[in-house]
């Protein structure tokens, strides 16, 4: 019988040697602010005693999982770290042709928001009252053509360095859909990006699916089953708590997002929690007790504008860059002895 493990590719085996630690990473959604995990990463690739298992990730962290899988097939971890910059300048650069370019008056914002920008002012408006199949009916998505030219597809469905697992909602059940490294290609990597009030639902092998942030945000539950590494790094750049109650219908529905981008990890995190709990107790005999770690963007976050997602300014996405290269170089310093000791994150203040 097929297995889901089937449908990864191989990886290390879990332990360490020559004080050299192995590590899942799951990597959150959230548009540009996905330039945070970018630096993460970039800091990671550098640290040669760290290695990597498998990777999960969801929507712009799913993109991200993927040039950085492409990047180590290619030239190892050099080549990752330029396949994942190549990758951000590519998305600044057609950003800046299109309709979310920030004005000048944006660019001078400290929060980053795309609130003077005429195109969003327009355009943000309109999704309300009218669907994707309305305001552009013949599917045009130039972010599809980016990834093909920006990803070799057929490497990374080849390639062994990493195993991938992309989450997806299926439309029509609600479930998430996990992608396995041997079958993504771009229409598989597009429905984990597709924003419901943007895109149209991205069909694949006759289901159709929106962002995975709405089931799983990243789902988790693939590096427990399919990698032997128990530790599990997360960048984690959605803000699940935000201090006070909005008042306007954007702070409403921003904050509504932000929560349903959240539900489906916070359960996985409590049921974790719960299972190690058992474990720890001697009553679950056999178990395999999951050690969390976070790298946490979600003050940085808080502080920008909800619209500042959109914003792919080369200036803001090399400031979230750097901002994940230094939160990760803290966290290397800080916990890099408890990989595969113990959780760096305690999951019952976390989640409970």
């Amino acid at each position: 019988m097929t297995t889901e493990q089937d449908h990864a590719g191989s990886a290390p085996a879990t332990g360490s040697a020559a004080g050299r630690k192995i590590v899942n990473l799951a990597l959150q959604g959230g548009g540009s602010h996905g330039a945070f995990t970018w630096g993460v990463l970039d800091r990671l690739l550098e640290e040669s005693r760290l290695e990597f298992e498998g990777v999960t990730g969801t929507s712009a962290g799913a993109v991200n999982a993927v040039v950085f899988a492409d990047g180590l097939a290619a030239g190892g971890r050099e080549g990752a770290k330029e396949a994942l910059r190549v990758y951000w300048q590519k998305v600044s650069a057609l950003s800046a042709r299109g309709p979310w370019a920030p004005s000048i008056i944006d660019k001078a914002n400290p929060d980053y928001g795309l609130e003077h920008s005429l195109g969003f002012i327009f355009l943000e408006p309109m999704t309300h009252f009218a669907s994707p199949y309305q305001m552009n009916p013949l599917n045009i998505n130039p972010f599809k053509d980016l990834l093909a030219k920006a990803i070799n597809f057929e490497r990374v469905r080849r390639q062994t360095a990493v195993k991938l697992f992309l989450c997806a909602t299926d439309v029509q059940t609600a479930k998430v859909k996990i992608f396995y490294g041997k079958e993504i290609d771009v229409p598989r990597l597009l429905a984990s990006t597709c924003l419901p009030l943007l895109m149209q639902a991205v069909e694949v092998e006759g289901e159709f699916y929106w962002d995975g942030s709405y089931a799983g945000n990243p789902a988790i539950f693939p590096l427990i089953y399919n990698c032997d590494a128990r530790d599990i790094l997360m960048v984690h750049i959605t803000p699940a708590e935000r201090p006070g109650v909005p008042t306007t219908s954007l702070s409403i529905m921003n904050r509504m997002q932000e929560i349903s981008f959240n539900t489906a990890l916070i359960r996985e995190m409590r049921t974790i929690a719960y299972l190690n709990k058992q474990i720890e107790d001697g009553k679950m005999g056999g178990g395999k007790r999951m050690l969390v770690h976070l790298i946490e963007a979600e003050d940085l976050i808080r502080g920008f504008s909800w619209s500042s997602r959109l914003n792919s300014d080369w200036d803001f996405l090399l400031h979230l860059h750097e901002m994940g290269r230094m939160r990760a170089d803290q966290w290397l310093a800080a916990n890099f002895d408890r990989i595969g000791q113990d959780s760096t994150v305690d999951l019952y203040e976390k989640y409970f």
